[in-house]
């Protein structure tokens, strides 16, 4: 499985990848895999400041929804607009076209303190 190092991960599965003070999010290769083919993803919180931890969408597989988790405190500034015609970008290309939102973080210090690379890749094995 690919966990590209210029990112940070969450234990919930999350990715993040800050650029000044502006971030995006999407979910990882390891999460696309356990939930199968993506075939909706709802985010209702554009414009919206939200905690780290707190849901800021799902994402509907075939035979399930999970919750999308923010990795650190931010505003919600824009939503991948083509997953609403081709839900499917997230399984085929997570870390790409398939990215779910862009953020700004309110603390880009708290980015440091999650998980690298190296340490996701133990966290699922």
């Amino acid at each position: 499985m690919n966990f590209p190092s210029n990112l940070k991960y969450t234990k919930d599965h999350e990715w993040i990848l800050l650029e000044g003070n502006t971030a995006t999010i999407g979910i990882t290769e390891f999460a696309q895999r356990e939930l199968g083919d993506i075939v909706f993803v709802d985010i209702p919180t554009v414009g919206k400041s939200l905690e780290a931890e707190d849901v800021f969408g799902t994402v509907e597989a075939v035979k399930t929804v999970s919750d999308l988790f923010l990795p650190v405190a931010a505003t919600i500034s824009e939503v991948n607009e083509e997953l609403n015609d081709s839900p499917e970008l997230v399984n085929t290309d997570p870390y790409g076209d398939g990215w779910m939102v862009k953020v700004t973080v309110k603390n880009p210090a708290d980015v440091d303190k999650l998980l690298s690379a190296d340490d996701y890749a133990k966290l699922i094995s």
